[in-house]
C-alpha cells in the first residue's frame, strides 16, 4: 500500500484518502491550474500512528523518493542552493476543520540556505522573514515551545522600530529576531531545533499527524460531530512568496458571499504577506477591487479560475491563494463555510441554474442551522450609536457579557450567562470559548480571518477588524475611543453591518426567507417519514404549523396543569373532601376542554396526539422545606399554622425515594382514575365540540410508561368509556386511535404483547434513555455527562443524539415485533431526538412513520429527513 501520492498522480476525487486539500490540490493539478508541486501522505497513515503512537518508519524512504521527484519538476532543489525549494506541510482532514490542525511552514532553511534565498530572491528581508517564521513555527509546533516568547520579541523589535506590524520591520531586525528564536529554543529544547531539512521535514510530518489529537481538533470534532477515526492527510508542498516583494501578496476568496449567498466575489487579500498572516487576523486586509486595483492580470485570472472551479465542483467555494512576483498560484480549494442564510440561497439559486439537482440542493443545508435564521437582528430604526465599527463577518445580532478568554465564555456560558468573546483575534485554541459565546467581536482581522470563517460555520454573528477597538485581553478591558469595555460589561455586536454597541439595543424578528420555503417544499417532495411538533399550547400548534408541522405528537398536559391551575390541582390531590375533590376535577376538567379544542382547532384536519399525565403527583405540590418555613415564620409571628402541618403531612404521604421510578404515569391513572378519566372525557368532549363547530378534527390518546399489556389493557377500558360516552351524547360516532409511549425497557422487550392492543407505539426517548442508561439525566448533565464526552469515553450526548446500539436496538426489536404483531401499528418518535439529524437518519432506516420534535426544530425535521431518503440512496425525484 502506497503512502503517499504526488498531486500529479493522484485521484481528487478520494477525500477519504486524501483528505479534502489534497482530494483538491489533485484535482486542481490534473485541471491544469496553476498549483505548485507536491504531494499527499494519507489519512491512512493517521490512523496507524494513532494505533501505534508514530508514523510508520517505512513512510520516510517514499517521502525521499517524493521529494526527488518534486525537485525534478521544479528544477530546483531542496536543502541547497543556488535555487532552493521551501516547503509548507499542512494537514487536512476529508471534512474540514479551519485551523484546527497544525501547519508549519519555510521548512528547508537553515543558516546556509538563508543566504541562497537572498541571492536567489534579492532581498534580505524576505529571506531573514522565512527563517525567523520557521524558526517561530517549528518550535511551536513540533517542539512546544511557548508562542508568547517570541512575540514578545516581535513586540519589542517593533516598539524600538515605531512601528505596528512585523512587516514594517528591517532585515537586520528579522536576523536579530531569528537569532533569538534560536536561542529560545536552545534554552527550552537544548539541541532539537535541526539544521538539516530533511530531518525539519519529519518532524514537522509528524507533528502534524499528532495535531489530529490535540485539544482544539478534538474540541472540533465533538462540537460537530465528526469521528475521531477519520484522520488527516498531511500535505507537502512547494512554497511560493506572497511576501516577496510590492508584486507579491496573498489572499483567501469565495466563489460568492458566504453570508448572504449572493453572487458576488468576496475575499481578502494582504500585499507582502503569507497566508498565515490572512488567516490569523493579525493584520487588517484589502478587499477584492483594491488587489484588482495592484495586479489588475492577477484579479481577472482569479476570477476566471473561480468562475470555472464553482462550475466544476458546483459549489461555493473557499480559495487560497499567492501572487509572487506578479504571478498567480492556487494552494486550496474547499467547499465554503457559509452562514444557514446563504447555504438555502445557495442551493436554490444553484439549482435554478442548473448547476445541481433538488436532492443534492437538499443535502447541501444543515438541518440544524435552519434555526439561525429565525434569530432577531437590530432594528433598523434604532437611534443608538454604535462604539465602533468593524468588517461584517458573520450576520445577526447578539448581545451579552464581555469575556475576554475562551475559557471565560465555557465558565460564563456554563453559568446560565450570555456572553460575547472580545479578542484581537482569535485563534484555533479558542475554539471552546467561540462555541460557548453567543457571538464573537475581533479588533483584527477580515472577511476570511480565522474568527469569521469560524463563526460563519457555527452560525454565531461576528464582528471582525474593528480597528478603533485595542483589546487588552490580560488587564480585562478594551478601549472603543472614550468608552472602556470592561469583563462583565453589555453589547451587542451586529455581525450584519459590523456595528458594536454599549448595551443592548432594539431587536426584531428576521423577514422571511422564500428560498426557504422552496428548499422545504423540495425535501417535503422527497421524505416519506412525517413531522410532527410537540406542542401544549394552542399558540405553539399554531407556530408549529406555520413551519409545516403535519400535527402534534406530543400534547404533554403536565404543562396544562401549571400557572393559576396549580391551586385546583395542589386541592385535587391534597383533600380529603369528596365533594371539594369533585368540585375541582369538574373545573379543571372545563379548562381541559379548552385546552384540547385549541389545539384540535390549530391543526384542524391533523393528527393531535394527548398524552395523558405523565409525572409523578408531589411535582405539583410545595415543598416540605417551604411549608416548614412558612410555619416558622408564622409561629414567630404567633399566627395558626394547623393547615401547613395538615398540608405538609399530606406531601410527605406523596413523597417518593425514587419518584422517576415510582407513582407515575399509567400506574398514577390506575391507582387514581378519576384523574384520568377526566382527561380522557375532556378530551373526548373537546372532540365533538369541534365537529360541531364543522371542524375536522382528529384526536388520538397516548398513555405513558406503559411497562406490562395489561397496563394498557384497563387504561384502553377507561379511555374507551368515556369516547362512546361522548360520542353517544353527541350522537354521532368517535373514531379515537388509542396507543402508548415506548419509554421503559420492558415496554419494549415486550412490544408484541402491548402491539396488540395498541393502535400506536410513539418512542418517549428521553425516558428510554434514561431508563436504558440507569441515570437521570439532569444529574448526569450537571455532573459528569460533559467529562465522559471530553473524554472519549461517550461519542456524544446520548440525550442530544439517539445512542444506536443500546437504545436504538430496543427501538429495532419493538418496531420489528410491534409490526408483526399489528401490521397497521402506526410507529413514531416523540423525544426531542425527534429533532436530531442524526436520530431522524436512523428512526427512519427504521421504518418509523413520523417524528415529532418542539416547533422551532419543524424545518430543520423535514429536512433532515429528506436527506435520510437520499444519503440511503432511496429513488428520488428531482
Amino acid at each position: 500500500m502506497a503512502y503517499l501520492y504526488d498531486f500529479s498522480e493522484a485521484d481528487g476525487k478520494a477525500r477519504d484518502l486524501l483528505g479534502g486539500k489534497g482530494a483538491g490540490l489533485a484535482e486542481m493539478t490534473r485541471l491544469g491550474l496553476p498549483v505548485p508541486p507536491g504531494f499527499t501522505i494519507t489519512t491512512e497513515v493517521c490512523r496507524v500512528a494513532m494505533g501505534r503512537g508514530d508514523v510508520p518508519e517505512d513512510l520516510w524512504p517514499e517521502v525521499d523518493r517524493a521529494i526527488e521527484r518534486l525537485e525534478e519538476k521544479s528544477g530546483r532543489t531542496f536543502g541547497v542552493g543556488p535555487e532552493p525549494i521551501l516547503l509548507s506541510v499542512r494537514s487536512g482532514a476529508s471534512v474540514s476543520m479551519p485551523g484546527m490542525m497544525d501547519t508549519v511552514l519555510n521548512l528547508g532553511i537553515n543558516d546556509n540556505v538563508v543566504h541562497d534565498l537572498v541571492e536567489w530572491s534579492g532581498s534580505a528581508h524576505f529571506a531573514w522573514d522565512a527563517y525567523r517564521r520557521f524558526v517561530q513555527m517549528y518550535a511551536k509546533v513540533v517542539l512546544g515551545v511557548d508562542d508568547q516568547l517570541f512575540q514578545d520579541v516581535l513586540a519589542k523589535l517593533r516598539s524600538e522600530r515605531g512601528v505596528d506590524d512585523d512587516s514594517e520591520l528591517t532585515s537586520n531586525d528579522l536576523e536579530k529576531a531569528t537569532r533569538v528564536f534560536q536561542s529560545i529554543v536552545e534554552e527550552q529544547r537544548p539541541g532539537e531545533l535541526p539544521s538539516d531539512p530533511g530531518e525539519q521535514l519529519r518532524g514537522a510530518i509528524s507533528a502534524v499527524f499528532r495535531s489530529w489529537s490535540n485539544k482544539r481538533a478534538i474540541d472540533y470534532r465533538r462540537i460537530h460531530r465528526i469521528p475521531d477515526t477519520l484522520g488527516t492527510a498531511a500535505n507537502v508542498q512547494m512554497m511560493v512568496f506572497g511576501d516577496l516583494g510590492d508584486d507579491s501578496g496573498t489572499g483567501v476568496c469565495f466563489t460568492r458571499d458566504p453570508a448572504t449567498g449572493e453572487a458576488v466575489a468576496y475575499g481578502d487579500y494582504l500585499p507582502r504577506a503569507q497566508g498565515e498572516d490572512v488567516v490569523a487576523g493579525i493584520r487588517n486586509t484589502l478587499t477584492l477591487d483594491e488587489f484588482a486595483d495592484l495586479h489588475p492580470e492577477g484579479h481577472a485570472q482569479l476570477l476566471r479560475t473561480m468562475a470555472d472551479l464553482e462550475q466544476h465542483y458546483h459549489d461555493m467555494l473557499d480559495i487560497e491563494f499567492t501572487i509572487e512576483s506578479g504571478t498567480l498560484y492556487i494552494l486550496q480549494v474547499r467547499s465554503g463555510k457559509r452562514t444557514a442564510e446563504a447555504a438555502v440561497r445557495l442551493a436554490v439559486a444553484m439549482q435554478r441554474d442548473g448547476l445541481i439537482d433538488k436532492a443534492t440542493a437538499v443535502t447541501r443545508v444543515e438541518p440544524a442551522s435552519l434555526e439561525q435564521l429565525h434569530r432577531p437582528s437590530i432594528s433598523p430604526e434604532t437611534t443608538a450609536t454604535p462604539v465602533v465599527t468593524g468588517v461584517a463577518a458573520s450576520p445577526g445580532a447578539a448581545a451579552g457579557v464581555v469575556v475576554f478568554t475562551a475559557d471565560e465564555a465555557v465558565e460564563t456560558a456554563r453559568e446560565g450567562i450570555d456572553c460575547i468573546l472580545v479578542r484581537p483575534e482569535t485563534t484555533p485554541d479558542d475554539i471552546h470559548g467561540m462555541a460557548s459565546a453567543l457571538g464573537i467581536l475581533t479588533s483584527q482581522g477580515g472577511k476570511t480571518s480565522h474568527a469569521a470563517v469560524v463563526a460563519r460555520g457555527m452560525g454565531k454573528p461576528a464582528v471582525t477588524g474593528a480597528s478603533g477597538l485595542h483589546v487588552d485581553a490580560g488587564s480585562g478591558i478594551a478601549h472603543a475611543g472614550d468608552v472602556d469595555l470592561q469583563r462583565g460589561d453589555r453589547i451587542t455586536i451586529d455581525g450584519t453591518t459590523g456595528a458594536v454597541f454599549v448595551d443592548e439595543v432594539e431587536l426584531v424578528e428576521p423577514q422571511k426567507l422564500p428560498d426557504l420555503e422552496t428548499l422545504l417544499e423540495w425535501a417535503d417532495e422527497i421524505r416519506t417519514m412525517g413531522v410532527l411538533a410537540n406542542a401544549d399550547m394552542a399558540a405553539d400548534a399554531a407556530e408549529a404549523r406555520a413551519r409545516g408541522a403535519e400535527g402534534i405528537g406530543l400534547a404533554r398536559t403536565e404543562h396544562m396543569f401549571l400557572g393559576e391551575r396549580l391551586e385546583i390541582v395542589q386541592r385535587i390531590i391534597l383533600t380529603h373532601d369528596a365533594d371539594e375533590r369533585r368540585q375541582a376535577l369538574e373545573r379543571l376538567e372545563r379548562q381541559q376542554v379548552d385546552d384540547f379544542e385549541g389545539l384540535l382547532e390549530a391543526m384542524d384536519g391533523l393528527p393531535v396526539v394527548v398524552r395523558l399525565l405523565d409525572p409523578p403527583l408531589h411535582e405539583f405540590l410545595p415543598s416540605r422545606l417551604e411549608l416548614e418555613e412558612e410555619a416558622l415564620r408564622r409561629v414567630r409571628a404567633g399566627r395558626p399554622i394547623d393547615d401547613l402541618t395538615d398540608m405538609s403531612e399530606e406531601v410527605a404521604r406523596w413523597e417518593e425515594d425514587n419518584p422517576m421510578l415510582g407513582l407515575r404515569g399509567v400506574r398514577l391513572g390506575l391507582m387514581l382514575d378519576d384523574l384520568y378519566r377526566m382527561q380522557a372525557r375532556a378530551a373526548a368532549a373537546a372532540l365533538t365540540n369541534r365537529l360541531d363547530a364543522g371542524g375536522d378534527p382528529k384526536l388520538e390518546i397516548m398513555v405513558p410508561l406503559v411497562s406490562t399489556v395489561e397496563e394498557l389493557v384497563r387504561m384502553k377500558e377507561v379511555i374507551e368509556e368515556e369516547v362512546s360516552a361522548a360520542a353517544e351524547r353527541a350522537e354521532t360516532e368517535l373514531d379515537v386511535p388509542i396507543g402508548t409511549m415506548i419509554e421503559l425497557p420492558r415496554a419494549a422487550l415486550t412490544a408484541g404483547e402491548i402491539a396488540e392492543i395498541a393502535d400506536f407505539f410513539s418512542f418517549g426517548t428521553n425516558d428510554l434513555t434514561q431508563m436504558t442508561y440507569g441515570l437521570s439525566r439532569d444529574d448526569a448533565e450537571g455532573r459528569f455527562l460533559r467529562d465522559y464526552i471530553e473524554r472519549g469515553i461517550l461519542n456524544s450526548d446520548p440525550f442530544q443524539t439517539l445512542d444506536r446500539e443500546g437504545v436504538g436496538r430496543l427501538i429495532r426489536v419493538a418496531c420489528k415485533e410491534g409490526k408483526e404483531a399489528n401490521p397497521d401499528l402506526v410507529l413514531g418518535l416523540c423525544g426531542e431526538h425527534g429533532g436530531d439529524p442524526d436520530s431522524i437518519a436512523f428512526v427512519h432506516e427504521l421504518g418509523l412513520d413520523y417524528v415529532s420534535c418542539s416547533p422551532p426544530r419543524i424545518e430543520g425535521a423535514r429536512l433532515a429527513a429528506a436527506q435520510a431518503v437520499i444519503e440511503r440512496g432511496e429513488e428520488v425525484g428531482g
